[in-house]
């Protein structure tokens, strides 16, 4: 690929006690660094509370690494978050933001490919890394088609990308001042409106062990995606339970007519299925109520995005260089 001028690159990555893997991504950047003297890479590594003694021994010759230890784990995303508000109120010197994960999955030849596209865009845009082939189960992948019509279906929006991906410097203010990347970084994007675009990439595989996202942690990873559109789905859920109330008084409107204008009634069963269909009007009232009551409670507490609350976290660091 050939630049211009040199284009220096933050390469961002959460750890939680996979430092091995950590220690062949940084080696596999440093080989690139070394075919590409075009880019000048540093790595930003958020040990997100890490239980296992820090293996991270592997010192570069070309490439610049920052490890920020954090006081407490706060989940793969918010480390994440962290790591964004660092780069934006602690360095100067950067062209891009590459957030990624150690584990191999990520594949770091494929930031070039990022790069490419992020140029050709005149960094205008976040650039995702889109799956075209994925490594996972079998279980795995039925579980994430269905997740991603699940979250097309509650929130009109399309999801099919992770937190892979490239930032400019130009958007990473944009970025750091939402407050929805503190629950899902890429969910956070798609509702913050900040131009993106996709590259379809395959998934790599992973150096060591196996992923720490267990079922559990899926299951409240994609749940967090969807929080991120509450006042969206505040309102599909207004629109459902309206549907449904109609729906409900259509029915008992039919029942009356059957017992009042035929002789298709039996003894008992209009009245029972009168109050079985005004119990279900109740429950949609009610859960529509608290939803509407909860949206507005939201809207009324809403604070300011606080991009230095990243100071709150960290607990020293160390530059390795």
């Amino acid at each position: 690929m050939e630049l211009d001028k040199t284009k220096k690159v933050y390469c961002l990555t959460p750890v939680f006690n996979d430092w091995d893997s950590l220690n062949v991504l940084t080696t596999q950047i440093e080989k690139i660094q070394t075919k590409n003297f075009n880019i000048s890479f540093s790595i930003i590594v958020v040990n997100d509370g890490s239980t296992e003694e820090n293996k991270f021994v592997i010192k570069n010759k070309f490439v610049d690494q920052t490890i920020l230890n954090l006081k407490i784990n706060i989940g793969h995303q918010r480390a994440i978050a962290v790591g964004l508000q660092y780069i934006y109120n602690e360095t100067k010197d950067y062209d891009y933001v590459v957030v990624m994960d150690c584990d191999g999955e990520d594949k770091p030849e494929d930031i070039l490919l990022l790069l490419e596209k992020g140029i050709v865009e005149d960094s205008k845009k976040i650039i995702f890394a889109q799956r075209k082939k994925r490594q996972e189960s079998v279980l795995f992948k039925t579980g994430y088609f269905f997740y991603k019509y699940l979250f097309y279906f509650l929130t009109g929006q399309k999801i099919n990308f992770g937190n892979f991906s490239l930032i400019p410097k130009t958007l990473l203010g944009k970025v750091v001042h939402q407050n929805n990347i503190w629950n899902h970084y890429s969910g956070g994007i798609i509702q913050s409106k900040i131009s993106f675009d996709k590259v379809l990439l395959d998934r790599g595989k992973r150096y060591h062990g196996v992923s720490k996202m267990n079922f559990n942690n899926l299951i409240i990873h994609g749940l967090s995606s969807i929080a991120v559109y509450f006042d969206f789905l505040s309102l599909r859920i207004l629109r459902y339970s309206l549907y449904g109330i109609g729906l409900c008084f259509i029915s008992v409107m039919y029942i009356f007519y059957q017992k009042m204008f035929t002789n298709n009634a039996i003894p008992g069963w209009a009245s029972s299925l009168i109050l079985i269909i005004s119990g279900i009007i109740l429950q949609l009232f009610s859960v529509t109520l608290i939803v509407l009551l909860l949206q507005l409670s939201s809207r009324k507490n809403i604070n300011a995005p606080n991009p230095k609350i990243y100071l709150d976290f960290i607990e020293n660091k160390e530059e390795l260089k």
